[in-house]
């Protein structure tokens, strides 16, 4: 089959003959991955289109897949798992000439979910043929790559107690956000950006390339995945009650309160590049997988990180 490539609104197609590696994550979301092998054999064999398919590993160690894209020609890697797995990938074979795509199974797809990417395996499968593949902006935190969201603070702790959990999916999720919702506690930051510095106590702070943790659970509303800028959230106190009604609204809905960006606990601000002192330690996620912390973060974004398939109409 032949390939219509569109690099960041660029009209002029490449075209290609494609061969495709798929990777599974067999514990993403609630590991039910059953049917999602069996449809992609039915699918490429409907487009008539070479492919593989491998498990991904926890080491997030991709070399033999970057000997065959190298010595295969491989076009494609597509993911099927959450956003800390397609994040793992992407930061191990990104250097290649691959395009990625992803088949949504984690527990909060917040990347799929920006991008429009289908939730429904068969119809992400899909996706796979008919999108296009669309210069993506990634980011580093210290030595970390992060492809949509990564935070200090409340989120990071729910992250790492999710991580402990025998059980995974929403409701697993819902439980521990709601546990660490109680014990919740400020943690002391020193920030700084463009020449400006501030120093202040935040529940968590969300360093955001995608518009939202996942679930439609909107935190960076007016991010861009291809803007060359991050989104960043420092929520400076809490209001446990309307914290919870704003929580449940959007798992319920899909919604922002757009009013908590002028609000004085809630910083909002875009910039490329920016240092955070974490005085207290607070906790760190990458893209939803819990992290070692440190004392000092230098955050910049790498525009234009990679190449994610998404609907024509994103790619435009």
């Amino acid at each position: 089959m032949l390939y219509n490539v569109i690099f960041a609104g660029l009209s002029s197609p490449i075209i290609m003959k494609r061969k495709i590696i798929f990777l599974l994550n067999p514990i993403a979301g609630n590991g039910k991955r059953s049917g999602i092998r069996q449809l992609i054999e039915t699918k490429c064999a409907g487009e008539n289109i070479a492919y593989q398919v491998y498990p991904t590993n926890a080491e997030g160690n991709y070399d033999h897949i970057r000997h065959k894209i190298i010595n295969d020609g491989v076009t494609d890697v597509i993911v099927a798992g959450g956003d800390g797995t397609i994040s793992s990938v992407v930061e191990n074979l990104r250097d290649t000439s691959v395009s990625f795509g992803l088949i949504p199974c984690g527990s909060g797809n917040g990347l799929a979910l920006c991008a429009g990417i289908p939730k429904n395996a068969s119809k992400a499968i899909d996706l796979v043929f008919t999108g296009s593949p669309v210069l993506t902006d990634g980011f580093y935190i210290n030595d970390h790559f992060s492809c949509m969201l990564s935070g200090l603070g409340f989120d990071a702790q729910v992250a790492h107690d999710f991580a402990r959990q025998g059980t995974r999916g929403l409701l697993t999720y819902v439980k521990q956000t709601y546990a660490n919702f109680l014990k919740a506690r400020p943690y002391r930051f020193e920030i700084e950006a463009a020449g400006k510095k501030i120093t202040t106590n935040a529940f968590f702070i969300s360093v955001a390339n995608s518009n939202q943790f996942g679930n439609k659970f909107t935190i960076a509303p007016r991010a861009s995945m291809s803007d060359g800028l991050l989104d960043i959230v420092i929520v400076q106190s809490l209001n446990r009650l309307q914290m919870l009604l704003d929580v449940m609204r959007q798992i319920r809905k899909g919604e922002v309160r757009e009013e908590l960006l002028s609000e004085k606990s809630v910083m909002y601000y875009q910039t490329p590049q920016l240092t955070i002192r974490n005085k207290d330690m607070a906790p760190l996620h990458i893209d939803g997988d819990p992290k070692a912390t440190s004392d000092t973060f230098e955050i910049k974004v790498i525009p234009g990180a990679f190449r994610l398939i998404q609907p024509l109409a994103q790619a435009h």
